[in-house]
């Protein structure tokens, strides 16, 4: 891996990619190990979580180690006490820190500052765990995973764009359709086609149906991330006619999947009652939250 923390997938070559893919599998299959029996991990979360709070939680102690949970109101990143002082301390404690923020910024601080592995548990800018559980749940249903194509219907978020990259890392081509005004930067394609293998496309569209043809994994994702809220009327109003449904899906591949990382809006972004239909593996999606985090920090902390 190219530096010692984990805030972006551009973090990654395409090896470390294929690498974290088959460790998270082996220890799927394996369950229970010590492999990081003695080490703790610090929680520095300033936004609430179902699946990252748990996953990573399970996923340390899985692998023989122990965390710890902090919430903002306990250590006030950045106002109570800056983000360079958390960070030092937190460095002579624990051997490595998963950081939940609003602002990219800030977990670009805990690493500069930090000298144990920061990994990055969604910021405004990225959610590259969510990525690599995504190809983990890609590859155990439709493996080999050069040659694929992902149709992304929805918002050009940080789940998009983190999506985008490990797309185009491990060969898949990635079209994202998104109302003018909320697709993906130009940057962050231009980043992409960067990374990508050859044959692996970007394309932006607004029209979802052109995305969904004969694709290969149909995704959707929130119209209104957290902290987002007071634009929720406007969102849901500019994304009319973006839902994922059962006509939509169906101009994908016979054989496609239905993803979602959670958690769902139904009867906005996806259709009520879809997420349980034989095309759906959301909840295998999130299990695999789990399995790849162990591979994150069982890579990250050994190698520190």
């Amino acid at each position: 891996m190219k530096r010692k923390d984990l805030l972006s997938i551009s973090d990654l070559a395409p090896e470390d990619a294929r690498r974290l893919i088959a460790k998270a599998a082996a220890m799927k299959r394996e369950g229970m190990n010590s492999v990081l029996a003695g080490r703790t991990l610090a929680l520095l979360f300033e936004k609430p979580s179902l699946r990252t709070k748990v996953s990573f939680d399970v996923a340390m102690y899985q692998l023989g180690g122990h965390s710890v949970y902090m919430s903002q109101a306990e250590v006030g990143l950045g106002s109570r006490e800056s983000i360079s002082d958390v960070a030092r301390t937190l460095s002579r404690y624990v051997d490595v820190i998963s950081a939940r923020t609003f602002a990219h910024a800030t977990l670009e601080a805990l690493a500069e500052h930090a000298s144990v592995p920061v990994i990055n548990a969604l910021s405004d800018r990225e959610h590259p765990c969510q990525a690599l559980a995504d190809l983990l749940t890609v590859y155990e249903k439709k493996s080999p995973l050069e040659g694929l194509t992902l149709a992304y219907i929805g918002d050009g978020n940080n789940v998009a764009t983190s999506l985008l990259l490990a797309c185009a890392l491990v060969g898949i081509s990635f079209r994202i359709a998104s109302p003018k005004g909320y697709a993906v930067g130009e940057d962050t394609a231009a980043l992409g086609r960067g990374l990508g293998r050859a044959g692996a496309e970007i394309v932006l569209v607004e029209d979802p149906r052109e995305a969904v043809e004969s694709a290969d994994i149909v995704y959707t994702d929130v119209w209104t991330s957290m902290g987002q809220e007071e634009e929720a009327q406007r969102r849901r109003r500019d994304f009319a006619g973006y839902q994922v449904d059962v006509e939509l899906l169906s101009l994908a591949a016979k054989d496609a999947i239905l993803m979602h990382p959670l958690p769902a809006h139904y009867g906005e972004e996806i259709a009520p009652g879809l997420a349980d239909c034989p095309q759906s593996v959301i909840f295998d999606q999130a299990e695999n939250r789990l399995h790849i985090q162990k591979a994150i920090l069982a890579e990250l902390v050994t190698r520190s």
